[in-house]
């Protein structure tokens, strides 16, 4: 598994265990939202994070899409 894969796999555990979900709930939600590709593609600046700040940082991330859906 790449190092990004493996990335992935830790901020959805990650985010898993901050809200309380299953793995598949996650795993829905970062599809929905596209999350895995912003995971994938901005793993250099995300990898250095606290956990703690990376799952406000999807949060947000979360947020500001389901924005741009109801503009």
């Amino acid at each position: 598994m790449s190092r990004e894969g493996a990335f992935l796999v830790y901020c959805i555990e990650a985010y898993k265990e901050a809200k309380e979900a299953t793995g598949r709930q996650v795993y829905d939600l970062f599809e929905q939202y596209g999350v895995i590709a912003y995971v994938l593609d901005c793993y250099e600046a995300l990898h250095t994070v606290g956990e703690r700040y990376l799952v406000d940082d999807i949060d947000r991330f979360i947020l500001n899409r389901k924005r741009e859906a109801l503009a």
